[in-house]
């Protein structure tokens, strides 16, 4: 049987699509399919290009800007009279970087000499260990490859009973698509979605109220950086209930009512214009024809794999938001480059114990690596050093000075074990971390290290410094 293609990439997202031009790079002939479409043309990226991350850091950076011409410019001595937030424009520009964004991508592929379908793909058989991948949408087509990659990606989980209708009732794209500001604007959930997409509505004047049923916010950080993120956006305005527990949600005419255990236990009753709900994403598996080559789901509903993100099917493999492991774009993108690597022979390599995660909130927050508590509860000795960011002269010229940022060394070798900040351009000043932790580098080197003056990054530099007690301006 003749062979279509070498390696057929099923979602053209941040994984599918780095998977394709890797495979590429790599003289294997590579097939996307991918269905996403915006006004009718096909649209490359996922989720993250058009309803995640782009999007969202889009409004989060016009956001920021209404907000500081509004409130901040008078202390750089700047006045500024009659400031406006045209909602309508806003958009059009993040619908324009999303455009750029899906053209960027297509141009990739023509580059690479990808073959792109627009439509869904499925396994339609396997014979002599090659797969029949149809694709349908606009056209149907079948075609056979030697190797599959999926990446499907996920979608948002609703509420219970409470389908989106993205008119009141929101998930993570239709909150990117508002053209009006509503009064009272509920979110479940105050994980990286909800603090982010709460903090734009509410800089653009919303009476914005999170929703979270854990005790603290932003559970899997450090509880120092998390309480100060608490802090730093209750200060801006942002309502922030931990330990409330949404027992019922009702659509309304004309908004959403909400029932909930505030953290007292007792019971508390709100109506609001709109509703986020921000509860976690689920692997996007529908339609994948898993039944028909056999394919293997884990107890959760993610496509079961190994350590190397193989499957239990000879020559497919999964990566992403579909498997195991944190749903960020950076991950999945490192997954895809391994695959297509470990395909053509290489010795493809993910470090994750080294994935950063960032929240886009002001202060930016971002952390790799383990926190104090984890730590403390593996019984592992450790050092930590913290510098804030008041104490930084770029900070102070730019006239953001909340936040620090923390390093945690191991007590004996002092071997670098986790990095967290909260602060200004930490999703920038992680990667120092990251790329030291890689490296296995200690708090001593990190230190010894010239950084730039005036920046951000001596918080970073001072940090390490204040590891062993020595921190120079402080």
């Amino acid at each position: 049987m003749s062979v279509d293609f070498d390696v057929a990439v099923i979602g053209g997202g941040p994984g599918g699509y780095i998977a394709a031009i890797r495979a590429a790079q790599l003289g294997m002939k590579t097939v996307c399919i991918d269905d996403w479409k915006i006004d009718g043309k096909p649209a490359l990226g996922g989720t993250c290009t058009n309803v995640g991350c782009i999007p969202s850091k889009a409004l989060l950076e016009a956001s920021a800007h209404y907000e500081m011409a509004r409130d901040g410019l008078s202390n750089f001595g700047v006045d500024v009279i009659g400031v406006d937030m045209d909602i309508p424009r806003m958009q059009m520009r993040r619908a324009s970087i999303v455009r750029q964004n899906n053209d960027g991508i297509a141009f990739l592929f023509r580059k690479n000499k990808i073959t792109y379908f627009n439509g869904t793909g499925s396994f339609a058989g396997v014979e002599n260990g090659e797969y029949t991948i149809a694709v349908t949408g606009d056209e149907t087509r079948k075609f056979t490859c030697t190797n599959v990659i999926i990446a499907t990606g996920s979608k948002p989980r609703a509420w219970p009973n409470l389908p989106f209708d993205e008119e009141r009732v929101l998930s993570n794209a239709g909150v990117l698509s508002l053209n009006d500001v509503p009064k009272s604007f509920a979110i479940i959930g105050a994980g990286v979605v909800g603090l982010e997409m709460g903090s734009v509505w509410r800089r653009l004047g919303s009476d914005v109220t999170l929703f979270e049923s854990q005790p603290e916010l932003l559970a899997g950080a450090d509880r120092q950086v998390a309480m100060e993120a608490q802090k730093q956006l209750t200060r801006q305005g942002l309502t922030i209930l931990t330990g409330a527990t949404v027992r019922k949600v009702r659509r309304m005419p004309k908004g959403v009512a909400i029932e909930y255990d505030d953290a007292r236990g007792q019971v508390e009753k709100a109506v609001f214009d709109k509703l986020l709900v921000s509860i976690g994403r689920v692997p996007h598996t529908q339609g994948l024809g898993i039944e028909k080559v056999g394919l293997k789901l884990d107890e959760r509903g993610f496509v079961a794999v190994d350590g190397l993100c193989r499957t239990n099917l000879k020559n497919v493999w999964a990566i992403g938001d579909v498997v195991r492991g944190p749903m960020l774009a950076h991950k999945a993108e490192d997954e895809g480059v391994a695959v297509a690597e470990r395909i053509a022979g290489k010795y493809g390599h993910v470090d994750y114990k080294g994935i950063p995660w960032v929240v886009y909130t002001h202060p930016e927050i971002a952390w790799v690596g383990r926190t104090e508590e984890e730590l403390v509860a593996e019984n592992v000795s450790f050092k930590k050093g913290v510098f804030p960011f008041m104490a930084n002269g770029r900070a102070r010229t730019m006239g953001t000075t909340e936040g620090f940022v923390k390093i945690l060394a191991d007590a004996k070798t002092d071997e670098v074990l986790g990095v967290h900040m909260i602060g200004p351009m930490v999703s920038e000043l992680i990667a120092e971390a990251v790329m030291a932790m890689t490296f296995k580098a200690t708090s001593e080197d990190i230190a010894r290290i010239c950084h730039a003056h005036p920046t951000l990054s001596e918080a970073v530099k001072e940090a390490a410094l204040a590891v062993d007690g020595r921190a120079l301006n402080m």
